[in-house]
C-alpha cells in the first residue's frame, strides 16, 4: 500500500512539473515597444524547414545560435555596439522583432532591448540548461533561438531582452517604412474590373447580343 501511494504521488508531481514547464510560468509580463500588451498565442511556427535547408541558408554562427540554441561570445557580435536607426529582423525568417528605439547600453556585450516590436512576434519558454533557470526568447514565426530575457532592464518595462547578434539582421528605418507603405498600398488597392464585352449585351440583363442588320425583322411583321 505504501509503495502504491508513493508511486501515485510521484506520478502527480511529474505531471505537475511537465505542465509547469509547458506553460512557461516564469515568462515576464510587459508591454511592447508600441505600448500595447497581448497574451501569447499558443501556435506552432509558420516557417518550418529541414535542418539541411537551415544549414544552407545560414552562416555557421547563425545556425549554431538560432537552430542549436547556442550563444555567441560577448563583445563579438555585429550589433552589440550598433547604433543605427531601424528595425532588427529575425535572421532566419525576416520577421521584424525589435526597434532600435528600445535598444540600450547594457554593458553585457550583447545587443539589449527593453521590449519587442510587438508582443506577438516572440514567445518565451523556461530554459534549464547549463545548471541555470532562465527565460528563453524565440521567434514565434520560425522558432529561432534569439537569446534570453531578464528582469533587470530599464523603464518602462524593467526587462532586458539579451539577444544574440547572429540571430538578427538590421534594416534601416527608411527602408522598413518604405516597405510597409508599399505593402499597405498593395493590400488596399481595389482590383480592376475587366471592361464589359459589347457582344454580351448590357451588364445585369438577360438579353442576348444586339441583332445585326441581317437579323432585324422585316417591315410589316
Amino acid at each position: 500500500m505504501r509503495n502504491r501511494i508513493l508511486a501515485n504521488g510521484a506520478a502527480v508531481l511529474a505531471i505537475a512539473a511537465l505542465a509547469s514547464a509547458g506553460a512557461g510560468g516564469d515568462e515576464p509580463a510587459a508591454k511592447t515597444s508600441r505600448g500595447r500588451s497581448a497574451a501569447p498565442q499558443s501556435r506552432g511556427p509558420s516557417v518550418v524547414k529541414t535542418d539541411a535547408e537551415w544549414r544552407q541558408q545560414l552562416s555557421e554562427i547563425e545556425y549554431y545560435v538560432t537552430r542549436r540554441k547556442g550563444t555567441e561570445r560577448a563583445f563579438t557580435g555585429r550589433y552589440w555596439d550598433h547604433h543605427g536607426d531601424g528595425i532588427y529582423r529575425c535572421v532566419c525568417c525576416a520577421t521584424p522583432l525589435f526597434d532600435s528605439r528600445t535598444k540600450f547600453e547594457s554593458g553585457t556585450g550583447w545587443p539589449s532591448f527593453f521590449a519587442p516590436l510587438e508582443r506577438s512576434v516572440v514567445r518565451t519558454q523556461t530554459d534549464r540548461s547549463n545548471f541555470m533557470v532562465r527565460t528563453e526568447v524565440l521567434c514565434r514565426t520560425c522558432d529561432a533561438h534569439l537569446g534570453h530575457v531578464f528582469r533587470d532592464g530599464p523603464r518602462p518595462t524593467g526587462l532586458r531582452y539579451c539577444m544574440n547578434s547572429a540571430a538578427l539582421i538590421f534594416q534601416s528605418r527608411a527602408e522598413y517604412e518604405a516597405e510597409q507603405a508599399a505593402r499597405s498600398i498593395l493590400e488596399t488597392e481595389p482590383e480592376t474590373e475587366p471592361a464589359p464585352d459589347p457582344s454580351k449585351g448590357e451588364p445585369g440583363t438577360d438579353e442576348g447580343p444586339t441583332p445585326g442588320p441581317e437579323e432585324e425583322p422585316a417591315p410589316g411583321r
